[in-house]
């Protein structure tokens, strides 16, 4: 079978996709959903790579976790980082590319939102991202990247980046190589916040108040 796995999707996803074309069931999608637990490792969120697949009818849930993994550590280990970028930490990388692959509009933006969300790291500030809080309130009956609305905002979860302080505890989708490339060689910018207007395109600003009136020009 050949399956190609978009960026941007979470594990549940995934299975979902692998199962249609590999003819699993409940309990294979589970094994896939949950293959860190055979392999005694930490959440595999993020580290399923997103590409084109040839995978064979009936193919077991751990043989395509394995080779999605592998696929991520080789494809990776090829990003060209930055001196001062060296010395971060390859987990936070990867949540923060797994942000930057669900709120960019394109390619072309990623690496300044990298640069806005490591300025709110450095800074202190909550990160308050609306993707951490679609992971959150996903689910399989409702839908996985559900609107974020006001009242969501309250909704106690680590992945609440509106509550709480600091990146989620695991990614939230599984990135493709220019949303990791970017979170490892982030734009310099000195913007705090950003939007996207009808056309998905971006706009940033230093302070609360510009990015307001840009909620103005650019949304209403």
């Amino acid at each position: 079978r050949i399956i190609r796995i978009e960026e941007g999707l979470r594990k549940e996803e995934i299975a979902e996709i692998m199962a249609n074309n590999l003819g699993w069931d409940e309990s294979e999608k589970e094994e896939f959903i949950n293959a860190h637990l055979a392999l005694n490792s930490e959440d595999l969120e993020g580290r399923y790579f997103p590409k084109t697949y040839m995978l064979l009818l009936g193919e077991n849930p751990f043989q395509v976790s394995t080779t999605m993994f592998y696929e991520f550590s080789k494809n990776s280990n090829k990003i060209k980082k930055t001196k001062k970028s060296d010395i971060v930490n390859p987990d936070t990388a990867v949540k923060i590319a797994s942000i930057i692959q669900r709120e960019a509009g394109g390619k072309s933006d990623m690496k300044l939102i990298s640069g806005i969300i490591w300025n709110r790291l450095f800074s202190g500030m909550k990160l308050q991202m609306d993707a951490t809080l679609q992971y959150a309130k996903g689910n399989e009956d409702d839908g996985w990247w559900r609107k974020v609305n006001s009242i969501d905002k309250n909704i106690d979860s680590p992945y609440n980046t509106y509550l709480y302080r600091d990146l989620p505890p695991t990614p939230i989708a599984n990135p493709g190589l220019a949303a990791i490339d970017a979170a490892y060689n982030p734009q310099k910018t000195s913007c705090l916040y950003y939007l996207h207007d009808k056309k998905r395109n971006i706009h940033c600003a230093k302070t609360y108040e510009e990015h307001k009136r840009n909620i103005n020009r650019y949304l209403k």
